[in-house]
């Protein structure tokens, strides 16, 4: 088994990605960073469902219990279009720096489950960040278990959120302006 430090974003995305990295000869530890999400008790709300997780599958968890909101608006803000390439990096370059300060040899994350998230720019990054901290980037494809997490989720009864977390993406998810007419 391969020791991986697993940048983790809620407890949904665990499900079906640790299962499965564990069957491709993986030994993730699940690492909570996550500055980007809005509000506090939103982030609260997921590290929860996190640690409800690790628990029930009785798998190792690190937390970042510091809320760096403030850090991630400073690097997005006026750069609105680019926020997710921002927030992959900040996120990845924290789990990557921090694999390396345990001497984890590979690092991932669980935002390669979504079909929502851009797949392309997060290995472009992840792969930066691996060659640049001497580590590996595990770039598996985990979307084909999209389904089964939101599954595993509701059968362990753990909080599903409806939007990606950052203070835009809820907006875009709840707000529809008026059309004029």
């Amino acid at each position: 088994m391969m020791d991986l430090l697993l940048h983790t974003c809620c407890g949904p995305c665990a499900t079906y990605s640790t299962e499965y990295l564990i069957q491709q000869g993986y030994a993730p530890t699940m690492y909570y960073y996550n500055p980007n999400i809005h509000p506090y008790q939103e982030w609260g709300r997921r590290k929860e469902s996190l640690e409800k997780f690790a628990a029930r599958k009785q798998l190792p968890l690190l937390l970042e219990e510091e809320y760096e909101l403030s850090a991630f608006l400073q690097q997005t803000v006026f750069h609105e279009q680019e926020r997710c390439g921002f927030c992959y990096r900040m996120r990845l370059e924290k789990t990557a720096r921090k694999a390396k300060e345990l001497g984890v040899p590979a690092f991932g994350t669980t935002l390669l489950i979504s079909p929502y998230q851009n797949r392309d720019l997060i290995c472009q990054v992840g792969g930066e960040l691996a060659a640049e901290f001497n580590l590996t980037f595990c770039d598996l494809d985990l979307r084909p278990g999209f389904r089964r997490s939101q599954q595993l989720a509701r059968e362990y009864e753990l909080y599903r959120q409806g939007y990606c977390g950052c203070i835009f993406s809820e907006r875009d998810r709840y707000y529809k302006p008026k059309q004029k007419a």
